[in-house]
Order: C-alpha cells, then structure tokens, then sequence
C-alpha cells in the first residue's frame, strides 16, 4: 500500500500533478505571514530572526499534521488578530511580560485541544451564532486595521480628539500608503499572492531610493529559537485575571478556524455538518499545533482562509497541505531579506486583512435585534479599547441581555451564556 493511498486521491478526483499546484499556490499566498507575523511580535522585544524561524517552523508543522491527520488542503499558520492582540493589547498594552502572553497561548491551546476532543467542539459550534461568529471576525478587523494605520502613521494620538490624522508628508507614511495602495490594486486584479507582491514592491522601491537598506546578503542558516522557544510562563496566567485573555485566544481561536472551514469547505464540499469527522480532525489538528506554537514561541495557529486559492486550483485533499508544508521550508534561509523588509512594507497588510475580515458585516442578518445590538457593540468596541476580550465580551453580554428581554430563554443553554457571566466577572469583580 503506498503512502500516497491515504490522502484517497482517486476518490477525491484528483492527482499528484493537480495537488502539487494547489500546494504551491498556497503557499505563494500566505507566504506574507513570515515577515508581518514576526514584525508584530518583535513589538514586545521578542528577537526577530528568531521569530521568522519560529513561524516558518509552525507553519510546515502545522500545515503538515492538518494534511496527514485530517486529509484536508487546509493550510495552517500563526493567525493575524492574535498576534496583534498579544503584542499590542497584552504586553505593551496591559504590560504583560511576553513570557506570561506565551503562557496564555499555551494554556489555551490546551483548552482548545480537550475541546476538540469532546462534545464540547459541538455544543460550541452550534450554539454560538454564525452571525455572531461574523461579527467576531469583522471586530477583529476593525483591530488589526486600527493598528496597522497606526503603525503607518496615517492615524496618531490626540489629546483633543483621541486620535487624529497623522502627518501625510512625511517619507515612512507616504510609503506606507504605497504599499497599501499597491496592495488593494494587486488585491482587486485578483493577483496569486497579493500581499506579498505589495510587500516585495514596496520594499524594492523603498531600498532603490535609498529609504531602506539593502541586505547584505540573502541567504543565511536559520536563526536559532532558542531564546523564545519553551519560555512560556504558565503560573503567572492561572489566575482570574488572566481568565479573560485565556478565553478571548480561545473563543477567537476557534471562531477563526470553523470560520475558514466553513468558507473553503463549502468550496470543495469537504464539511457535511458539525459532526464531519474531517472538520473534528482538522480542528484537533488546530488545536494540537497551538499548543506546539505557544511551547515554539509565537501566537496561537489557525486555518488560513488562504487556502481557498489552493482548492480554487483543484486541491481536494491533505497532500495539497503536505506540499504547502514541504514550500514553507524554504524561508527558513532568508532571514537576511526578511531582516531588510521596512515596516512601512508590513504594516499596510494589517489594513487590506482588516477590510476583507470586516466584508463579514454584509452578511449578518439584522432584523435580530440581539445579534444587530451586539454586533455594533463586538465591532466598536475592541479598536476603541484596543482589546479583542473587550469586545467579544461586551457583545455576549448584549446578546444574552436582549435575548432574555425578547423572552428567548433558549439562550441560558447556549455558550454565549457562558461567555456572559465571564463578562460580568471581567467588568465589574476583577
């Protein structure tokens, strides 16, 4: 029996040739992640070499399990919106050693795996609403897009109004805006790999004006992981404080994978329902790589929506992941070029993932007046308290509360009930 049998390519009606393709053009568009992933977390003074090897690793360990273990062309890697909450809403904004943010990612990779192994996945996945899923998704780019513009220096403090526009003149900003206009052009195109096209133009263009340096060389051994790699604290994050951050990794974490699944799923008809032992072990794949990603050093992994480029080219199966994974090992000897990218290059990817994470609005349905009251209150709340566990908490409650006043007492059975009373103990008793 060959190895090759176990990924069913007969039945799925496909082939070597076809996954092949479908692998690489995943990879071609998610490669972006590398360099804005480690530029994010390299915020809070985590070493940047060593976070380029570190996401590298997760995504070819991730990716791989997702497609031997669940035979799905589901790519993994550290997701965005995480990665952003850790470094600017836990360590620089709540002052949290990244050591203890470490911790909450490991803790609630935990979480999420005994989840993934129990009936709890189901009850989770049917009882919090898809809207409310939706609008979780759009919150959170409402976030990542308030940082990147902040990043960019298209939007500053103010003491008057908050926050203000920033000084369009000045080179960084000018650029920035570069990049994101590029992007939304190479976006609109529909280019494989738009992102990380506005990213390798802005930068050529910044190093051929001499804004930017050039590397000095281009390719270099992998840079060691060690000074991230098993530095999780976990007894700073056992307590009720920390109960809040623990669950925002982990709702979000799931949110964002059944999300993706259900939007690539649908596309290749790979999910029957919630009980689909595909969706159970691509989520257990999930699961088990972020508790690896948090041992490794980075933010929690999730399916990449990136994908859907893949199966739009024919991958139907797990090998489409496994050749995903197989691509990934070839960043590990850039670091130098990484190193070179300027952040005006970065930062503008921020935005164009917020816009297309924020699209999710146009699909909720607003004659619920517990879903159209919570989802105003997810989306605005988690940029204007710069938290995700702000906004995902303020909005349970909402719903939960307008739910009862509708005298829907269904709602007391649910998970979002639960994520109610979680709120009231994070608002008003911690």
């Amino acid at each position: 029996m060959s190895w090759l049998d176990r990924f069913e390519l007969k039945q799925n009606n496909t082939t070597v040739s076809k996954e092949f393709i479908a692998g690489l053009t995943t990879f071609i568009a998610m490669l972006y992640i590398i360099p804005v992933n480690a530029t994010i977390l390299s915020a809070t003074g985590m070493p940047f070499g060593a976070l380029v090897t570190a996401t590298t690793l997760m995504s070819i360990i991730a990716t791989f399990i997702t497609g031997w273990w669940a035979n799905t062309p589901i790519a993994m890697s550290v997701g965005m919106g995480l990665n952003a909450y850790f470094s600017f809403g836990l360590v620089l904004g709540m002052k949290i050693p990244w050591q203890s943010a470490l911790g909450v990612v490991f803790v609630s990779g935990i979480l999420y795996l005994l989840i993934s192994l129990s009936p709890l996945r189901k009850w989770i996945i049917e009882t919090i609403p898809l809207d409310i899923k939706r609008a979780t998704s759009a919150g959170i780019g409402a976030f990542i897009a308030l940082i990147g513009l902040k990043e960019m220096g298209v939007i500053v403090a103010s003491k008057s109004t908050l926050v203000t526009l920033g000084d369009l003149s000045q080179t960084h900003v000018l650029f920035g805006l570069f990049g994101l206009l590029s992007a939304f052009v190479f976006a609109t195109l529909k280019l494989r790999g738009a992102l990380i096209l506005s990213i390798a133009l802005t930068t050529i263009v910044a190093w051929a004006s001499g804004v930017a340096s050039l590397p000095k060389e281009i390719v270099d051994t992998p840079a060691s992981i060690v000074p991230i790699a098993m530095q999780m604290d976990i007894s700073s994050v056992l307590t009720l404080a920390m109960i809040p951050a623990i669950v925002t990794f982990l709702v979000t974490d799931i949110f964002d994978t059944i999300g993706t699944l259900i939007g690539v799923g649908l596309k290749a008809d790979l999910f029957k329902d919630s009980d689909s032992t595909k969706l159970q072990k691509t989520m257990q794949s999930d699961a088990l790589a972020t508790v690896m990603s948090g041992m490794m050093g980075v933010t929690s992994t999730t399916a990449f929506i990136e994908s859907a480029t893949g199966v739009e080219e024919g991958g139907r199966t797990g090998l489409t992941s496994v050749f995903t994974a197989l691509f990934f090992v070839l960043p590990l000897f850039f670091l130098p070029l990484f190193e070179a990218i300027p952040s005006f290059a970065i930062y503008p990817v921020l935005v164009v993932v917020g816009t297309y994470m924020f699209s999710e609005l146009g699909k909720i349905d607003y004659s619920n007046n517990a879903i159209k009251y919570a989802t105003f209150f997810i989306v605005v709340m988690m940029p204007l308290t710069y938290s995700i566990t702000n906004g995902l908490m303020f909005g349970a409650f909402i719903y939960v509360f307008v739910s009862l006043v509708e005298k829907r007492f269904e709602v007391l059975k649910s998970s979002m009930t639960l994520m109610a009373i979680i709120s009231l103990i994070l608002f008003f008793a911690l």
